[in-house]
């Protein structure tokens, strides 16, 4: 596979990893811990995830850093370790990459939402927004990551910072921009697949499409309307879809198998 990421897609499609915090949890680690600050205190557990996924052969591994911009680790008395913490999540994917044998796959700096309301919904201005994803995406791509993924982003405005933030601090990174949607395939500012479409693809991002969301039945409609609209390279990584309860037990509905199906029809 041809280290680099835009290459790499004009041959065939690119599989990624999967959830970082789902495993997290699942290995004993409650949601009351601040699972980007695992970088520093547990990397061993991190590289060991990111592991499991190059197993199971994961072509690209997202950094555990979804949620490390300053607002909010903030909300952990660690926003003054946001350099720190990104760029040991950078570290952690690299040598797990290292140290799988045979191993070339790439390294994707994650970057999420920042987690509070920005103008005019609330009341941090746009530039707070795109200093702190330029600070985040500054010391991934420092880090070494072999592009950005931003994901899980719900309001284009806020996307498009990041966006501006990302090429601001490192230009040569690509980025995949992938938003969130609802049952109607909507952005949760309204924005139909069409429109968000249309201006990730203004706004200069390499790759378009969703992630997380309500599984993968809505995310094909979406990714199908985006297609007509774009001529970019696409991205589609859903989640298991919204637990149903059945008998007093929320369950998924969404097996590996079904996972594996519409894998194969993205």
């Amino acid at each position: 596979m041809p280290t680099d990421f835009l290459s790499r897609l004009q041959q065939a499609p690119v599989l990624c990893d999967g959830a970082m915090g789902t495993l997290l949890y699942a290995k004993g680690i409650f949601i009351n811990r601040c699972y980007d600050e695992l970088n520093l205190s547990q990397p061993e557990l991190i590289r060991g995830i990111h592991t499991e996924y190059l197993n199971a052969g994961a072509e690209i591994i997202e950094t555990n850093t979804f949620g490390a911009n300053s607002f909010r680790l903030g909300r952990h008395s660690l926003a003054d370790k946001t350099h720190q913490i990104n760029m040991a999540g950078a570290k952690n994917a690299r040598d797990a990459v290292a140290l799988k044998k045979g191993s070339n796959a790439l390294v994707a700096g994650s970057i999420g939402p920042i987690g509070v309301r920005m103008e005019p919904l609330g009341k941090i201005a746009k530039d707070e927004v795109r200093a702190a994803f330029q600070e985040q995406a500054a010391a991934l791509a420092e880090g070494g990551v072999d592009l950005f993924i931003l994901e899980t982003f719900g309001y284009l405005e806020e996307i498009h910072q990041a966006i501006l933030a990302c090429r601001a601090a490192a230009p040569n990174v690509p980025l995949v921009a992938l938003v969130t949607i609802d049952e109607e395939s909507n952005c949760l500012d309204g924005s139909s697949p069409e429109t968000f479409g249309a201006k990730l693809t203004e706004w200069g991002a390499d790759v378009i499409g969703c992630n997380c969301s309500v599984g993968p039945v809505a995310m094909l409609d979406a990714i199908e309307r985006v297609r007509a609209v774009t001529s970019l390279p696409l991205a589609a990584q859903p989640n298991a879809g919204m637990p149903r309860s059945i008998e007093g037990r929320n369950i998924y509905l969404c097996s590996p198998e079904y996972m594996a199906s519409y894998a194969r029809k993205f």
